[in-house]
């Protein structure tokens, strides 16, 4: 029998799953953005944005994290690294990514820099980033205005719309790492001009301490310290929690130290206790004058500063190094040697996980996987200690008991997460990371697992059971996918190695458990089996704001909150079903997330008096039913993701379940016999005794309707994939309630509302998980019918195909976003295809926040590499 060879990267992932190596202890942990979060906002009302600024960021100590650019921590944020720069042109020092604000922005807040995300293992033994810092002011200010002056119907105005990178005026600045061994880390710093002049650039790569000092206090304050030996200089580090290391580096042109606190004159008018502050580095350079920093030998924060003069077109290249060892030659031949092995066993596990992968296709799965593993972050948020205020110097307003979050004094966090961006979203969202991992199971099932294991623990499940949504509001409902994606999970590591992890399962199921009675409880409050949930994460998709209650009093039964339980529900029923295999106790919770099932499919699809409940007869979709005060109902007409969702509640049982598992199998046939008249809905239209059973939300008639509005381009279908909103609602639909107007019109790319802020947009564009979830829907309708059911693709006049090939030929047209075409162009590069055509750009790709339902261009968050990185999967799915 042949046994398949480990790579080298696969071994590091089994030696720190064994607990023999710790190759996690360092990683790319370091936020973009700490300031503007919710976490460092201590002001009264809650206004994150200007309590705590871009401005104010390099001045002020953050108390939750820290952030920087291209940047590694250990895993709890203590020692940090990253990449400082000046062009000697700018008026600050850039030692963190500049974007606007939610208010500033005409489409809410946006990073507005470039930067690429280029590789990463999953026990992140290399790593490498791109940055492009332009030679010329940075245009801070136009940025601003020109965005101020811009409206909701303006485009973004983004750094390339500057004209700062006309004549290639810029360096790239390629960062990467590669670990000799667990706490070795090796680090070259590659800078390149682009442009045909010389031009001179100042390179700090800064190394610092996360304050604690001045918050809840240390035992011992950290330190780093410059040594000497055998007259070449480097620094030790002092941590009482983390160790002894020390980092070597090439000779500098000069030694930086201070300290990472406040500078209290700058930020409070108040007096400095000393002049070695966290902006210190920025008042040396900016102002060229180093005599005080000759003075101080040691400090919290430290930077070797390499004065560069780069030639036109000319590269150099700075060595460090971070070790918890002592070595008299850091930079010898085995330093490029050993970046040489972790290149080439970054290709080999990549090539390895992606097989049947065409270059063009690796290339844009290295480039994904690498932005999701990168955008791993220390995340720490201990709400109670939130609410009190640890500060010394300045306590918080006592307003802030009742203000965000104060229902939320269980939840403690100190973890590394996936989260969505780490600059424009550096908070996890359930929803989100729920669907990170199951890109993540490509590469790490181990920690794909953990990160769903994370979000049913104690510190993290409210006692009642909700899962918490997003720091701006754990209230909030997101949609329920952490059973499908554990179920996703599971099944990509059964594929890879075999077999499924059980205990998994059974972990996942019994929390889960907790939080599905959370949501029968709390969003059905009609009792009816109809859910409710508000927000559901799908921000502005309705005609007003589903999470501030609805216009009149009434409750609004919606048809993607009752579909997200129907998932739900079947999500569960195939978890007991995998676990009753080994363990037949399961098989009664089996049966009874059938009966939920049933119960919710009756409510959403039966005939109700006076009407017909969710689904429209005559238009052919299921609609939300609108329920006022005095009885008086009637459906809202949005035709959007929320009536397909309905779509995606499907399994299909395999008869060797039934045959192994047969109290279940004879629960289910009790209720074929004896349910079946009386049944408002028959759940199981197809039966047929030892043979597959399916299970759908919506009956076979009404999904041959569906099918044909999701696969027309009039409607739903793009070339690029599944619209969010229909589009015959360019001609706005509008409905008025109580007297009021309320209007819904389709916009393929950017939000024209200010609602949740206006940088999410849920009214047309394509969003890559919501895609992924209809296509993984199809796959199993396919699975029961076959070539029995099939469609016109597109519906106006297209090949006859069953579901498998339909997918296959969305998950075509949505792969095809980031390939070029025949002329060189992505489709996600839209509105810069030029500069993209460029040597130095043209293999570059961002992962956006969701796509032009027109023309595929990227739109929203650009570097929303979590849940946009099922394009990996998408790509070996049809590979």
């Amino acid at each position: 029998m042949d046994i398949k060879k480990l790579t080298k990267e696969e071994k590091r992932l089994e030696e720190n799953q064994a607990g023999t190596k710790d190759w996690h202890k360092w990683g790319p942990y370091l936020s973009e953005r700490q300031w503007g979060t919710v976490r460092e906002d201590y002001s009264p009302g809650g206004d994150a944005w200007n309590y705590f600024s871009h401005d104010m960021s390099r001045s002020r100590t953050y108390r939750w994290g820290e952030d920087g650019i291209a940047g590694i921590s250990d895993r709890y944020c203590n020692i940090c690294f990253g990449i400082a720069l000046w062009n000697g042109k700018d008026t600050i020092l850039k030692e963190r990514l500049f974007g606007l604000t939610g208010p500033q922005g005409n489409h809410g807040e946006d990073v507005k820099e470039l930067y690429y995300y280029l590789e990463n293992t999953p026990s992140h033994s290399y790593m490498k980033h791109l940055y492009k810092y332009p030679q010329n002011q940075f245009p801070y200010k136009d940025l601003v205005d020109e965005n101020g002056r811009r409206g909701k119907q303006d485009l973004e105005y983004e750094l390339l719309d500057t004209g700062i990178f006309d004549n290639n005026e810029y360096f790239d600045v390629f960062t990467e790492y590669a670990k000799a061994d667990e706490q070795d880390l090796l680090i070259k710093i590659t800078v390149s001009n682009r442009s045909e002049k010389v031009a001179p650039l100042y390179l700090l790569p800064t190394l610092w301490i996360r304050n604690f000092w001045s918050f809840v206090g240390m035992p011992q304050k950290p330190s780093i310290k410059k040594e000497v030996k055998n007259g070449v200089p480097y620094v030790s580090i002092d941590h009482i929690y983390v160790g002894q290391y020390n980092m070597y580096f090439e000779e500098p042109s000069q030694l930086l130290f201070t300290e990472n606190e406040t500078n209290m004159e700058r930020v409070y008018l108040q007096p400095n206790d000393h002049p070695y502050k966290k902006d210190f580095f920025h008042e040396a350079v900016i102002k060229g004058d180093f005599t005080k920093a000759k003075k101080k030998q040691e400090g919290t924060k430290f930077a070797p500063l390499y004065k560069l003069q780069l030639k036109a077109g000319e590269t150099k290249t700075i060595k460090l190094r971070l070790t918890n060892g002592s070595l008299d030659t850091p930079f010898d031949d085995s330093f490029d040697t050993i970046f040489t092995e972790r290149t080439k066993e970054s290709q080999a596990f990549l090539e390895t996980t992606f097989p049947d992968s065409d270059k063009e296709s690796l290339e844009i799965q290295k480039q994904a996987i690498a932005g999701l593993l990168w955008t791993k972050q220390y995340y720490n948020y201990e709400v109670e200690k939130w609410l009190q205020g640890d500060f010394k110097e300045f306590p918080p307003s006592q307003n802030r008991w009742f203000g965000r979050n104060n229902q939320w004094q269980t939840l403690r966090i100190h973890d590394i997460l996936s989260m969505p961006d780490k600059w424009e979203y550096p908070w996890f969202a359930a929803w989100d990371t729920a669907f990170h991992c199951v890109s993540l199971a490509l590469v790490d099932a181990h920690f794909a697992k953990e990160q769903l294991l994370l979000f049913t623990k104690e510190w993290y499940m409210s006692p009642s059971g909700q899962i918490p949504a997003y720091e701006w509001n754990f209230s909030d409902v997101n949609p329920p996918v952490q059973a499908w994606a554990s179920l996703q999970v599971f099944q990509l590591e059964k594929k890879k190695t075999g077999k499924g992890d059980l205990l998994f399962l059974k972990r996942m199921f019994n929390k889960l458990a907790l939080n599905f009675t959370w949501w029968v409880n709390r969003v059905d409050s009609q009792e009816k089996n109809v859910f409710e949930g508000g927000f559901l994460g799908l921000d502005n998709i309705g005609v007003f704001d589903r999470s501030n209650g609805v216009p009149g009093g009434g409750v609004l039964e919606q048809v993607d909150g009752t579909s997200w339980m129907a998932l739900y529900c079947l999500n569960m029923l195939e978890m007991a079903l995998e676990i009753s295999l080994e363990d037949q106790s399961f098989e009664d919770m089996a049966m009874k997330y059938f009966g939920h099932f049933v119960f919710i499919a009756e409510a959403l699809n039966s005939l109700k008096e006076g009407g017909n409940g969710s689904w429209d007869q005559s238009d052919g979709f299921f609609y939300d039913k609108l329920i006022l005060p005095n009885g008086k109902s009637f459906q809202i007409k949005v035709r959007s993701i929320s009536g397909l969702l309905s779509l995606a509640a499907v399994l299909n049982i395999k008869k060797e379940y039934l045959e192994k598992l047969p109290r279940f199998r004879r629960s289910m046939e009790w209720f074929r016999k004896h349910r079946i008249e009386t049944a408002k809905y028959r759940v199981m239209e197809e039966y047929t005794e030892g043979e597959d059973v399916l299970l759908s939300l919506v009956p076979k008639a009404r999904l041959n309707i569906l099918m044909n509005s999701m696969l027309s381009e009039k409607e739903f279908l793009s070339p690029h994939g599944i619209r969010s909103l229909s589009k015959v609602h360019e001609k706005p639909y509008s409905i008025n309630i109580e007297g009021v107007d309320y209007s819904i019109n389709y916009e393929p790319a950017e939000s024209s509302t200010r609602l949740f802020g206006g940088n999410s947009n849920w009214r047309g564009p394509i969003w890559m998980p919501m895609n992924y979830l209809f296509l993984d829907s199809l796959r199993e309708y396919h699975s029961y019918f076959g070539d029995k059911l099939m469609f016109n693709f597109p519906s106006e006049g297209g090949e006859k195909m069953n579901l498998k090939n339909i997918s296959d030929q969305i998950g075509e047209r949505l792969t095809q976003l980031f390939k070029q075409d025949a002329e060189g162009n992505r489709p996600i590069h839209k509105l810069h295809q030029e500069k993209y055509k460029d040597p130095y750009f043209k293999e570059l790709v961002l992962f956006y926040e969701y796509f032009d339902g027109n023309n595929g261009r990227g739109a929203g968050a650009s570097h929303q590499t979590g849940w946009t990185a099922l394009v990996a999967n998408l790509l070996d799915d049809i590979s």
